[in-house]
């Protein structure tokens, strides 16, 4: 059998995530399908999937040979054809978006919707969520993550920076006081972010660091929580800047502590490989890295 279809089939299972999606997305049989699959089994000598009820997952040696197709397929894609060689592929297929609920809602709708505008043969597929994902085993191409704690480990590609504002209501801060100096938080109820600063908020202010230790009664893995319960008045949080500027604008929080600067987070962009790349994957990093170039412009 054809090993580069057979590479295809391989790909397109564990990214539709069950035999019976591939075959439909291939518009091919499920027997056929199966067979492909088999193949694959027997020129690896190995069980390549765990099947179950409920989904199939790669096993280590399925995880390789995942790897080894998508080489293939990429090294198949860049073999010119004569009478197309002046032809510019159009990117199309499924790009698979792990991120934050903030990002997919604050960071990503604009550059997004202008990519889905150029490129409609493209489908985004957004997977809401702060874990530390599995790649692979999750079926993502793409993670974008907000942190100054990333794995050495992981391939990243820096996309800019995340700037905090410190925030409350102006109900709050006039009932329990304003705070003049970062000390004065231990004072306050302050909402804390569980995946960044944890009970040590870091501040600057004229190159002088400050750090300062936190503590209250929420705390939430998920920015846009603790946004909502800043807004009905419960304490003081960090929020990204842009998801509370509009906010600050139209009174309905006030910037607390605006002479000093919270510590800010690195945006980036994890993927499984620079080099076997498709080119709609290729295509969304440009887009996205052209983005944020454009904001860090517009800040200085």
């Amino acid at each position: 059998m054809d090993r580069i279809t057979a590479a295809q089939v391989f790909v397109r299972i564990v990214e539709q995530g069950s035999m019976v999606g591939a075959a439909q997305s291939l518009d091919m049989s499920r027997s056929m399908v199966t067979r492909y699959l088999s193949e694959m089994e027997a020129w690896a000598n190995a069980q390549l999937l765990h099947r179950s009820t409920r989904k199939l997952s790669l096993t280590a040696a399925g995880e390789k040979v995942f790897e080894n197709c998508l080489s293939l397929l990429d090294l198949a894609q860049e073999v010119s054809i004569p009478s197309q060689q002046d032809r510019v592929a159009e990117p199309e297929g499924s790009i698979r978006i792990s991120c934050s609920q903030f990002a997919a809602t604050v960071l990503l709708p604009k550059v997004i919707d202008a990519f889905l505008d150029q490129f409609p043969k493209v489908h985004i597929d957004i997977h809401i969520s702060n874990q530390v994902t599995d790649l692979v085993e999750d079926r993502i191409d793409l993670a974008i993550r907000i942190t100054n704690d990333l794995d050495p480990n992981i391939i990243a590609r820096s996309l800019g920076r995340c700037r905090s504002v410190l925030c409350a209501t102006d109900e709050y801060l006039k009932r329990f006081g304003y705070p003049v100096y970062p000390d004065d938080l231990a004072k306050h109820n302050c909402l804390i972010y569980s995946n960044f600063g944890k009970s040590l908020w870091h501040f600057s202010k004229q190159n002088q660091e400050f750090v300062t230790s936190v503590s209250g009664n929420f705390s939430a893995n998920e920015s846009m929580l603790l946004l909502q319960a800043t807004l009905k008045g419960r304490g003081i949080s960090l929020q990204p800047e842009s998801a509370v500027e509009q906010l600050i604008g139209n009174k309905k929080l006030v910037h607390v502590l605006p002479n000093y600067e919270p510590a800010s987070l690195g945006i980036y962009a994890i993927y499984r490989s620079r080099k076997h790349q498709s080119v709609a994957i290729r295509k969304l990093l440009d887009s996205l890295i052209s983005h944020f170039d454009r904001i860090d412009q517009s800040n200085k």
